[in-house]
């Protein structure tokens, strides 16, 4: 069967990690959220001054229900704080409200990998959707044609998804050297931001080894069928 044959195999390091990632993440977050920051300002206003401070000051910020929902969206210029992050003084708040200001910065300077990925978000919402029933239907309807299909719109998320590091590795890097050059975070205390941004990067690298292995399990899988035709 489709879902459990042995090409299951391959996907085991990716999801060994995402787990791992989860964990890691959660760990930190849970660490440096029970930390207060010497500064005692919460994320929700230190986001505020940093966007100003650094020419972003036309962008809103708004509270957004959940935890760690926390993004920045770039189509309508506006970041979102979690509940847990938006009225909080912990380091973790700060690292991570700091990390969406990343992005603001990023979508100010133009910064090639995110506006690349903003563009194809559209096409690849489209195109993921589209992979795996096409993917399935050239499978066992033995349509070789709709196989290579459902590929290729797969394709459209491992692109995304390793698009995603750099764009999430650089934000990370910005909102460090904000933290610490305008005086938010103490040496120590942004080492723990640091911990925290660097678990949570770890889950875009597990996302982006699971699409990279799930697509070649994929291709496994075609070239299976095509030499048993």
């Amino acid at each position: 069967m489709f879902y459990m044959d042995s090409t299951m195999l391959l996907l085991l390091p990716g999801l060994l990690l995402s787990m791992l990632a989860s964990y890691w993440v959660r760990s930190a977050y849970s660490k440096y959220a029970k930390v207060s920051t010497r500064a005692g300002i919460t994320a929700a206003e230190m986001t505020q001054r940093m966007l100003r401070q650094n020419g972003a000051g036309d962008v809103r910020i708004e509270r957004v229900r959940g935890e760690l929902t926390d993004h920045y969206d770039p189509r309508e210029k506006v970041l979102r704080l979690s509940d847990g992050v938006y009225g909080s003084t912990s380091v973790a708040a700060l690292g991570i409200a700091a990390h969406e200001c990343g992005h603001a910065f990023q979508h100010q300077d133009e910064y090639a990998p995110l506006s690349l990925r903003s563009a194809i978000v559209p096409a690849v919402s489209l195109t993921s959707n589209m992979a795996m029933p096409l993917f399935i239907a050239g499978l066992f309807l033995s349509l070789e044609p709709l196989l290579w299909i459902g590929i290729a719109c797969f394709m459209a998320a491992v692109v995304f998804s390793l698009i995603t590091l750099p764009v999430e590795f650089n934000a990370s890097g910005r909102a460090l050297r904000a933290l610490q050059a305008d005086g938010y975070l103490t040496d120590e205390e942004n080492a723990g931001a640091k911990k925290v941004l660097n678990a949570a990067a770890m889950t875009y690298v597990a996302s982006a080894l699971m699409a990279l292995l799930q697509l070649a399990r994929l291709l496994l899988l075609a070239n299976g069928r095509s030499r048993r035709r």
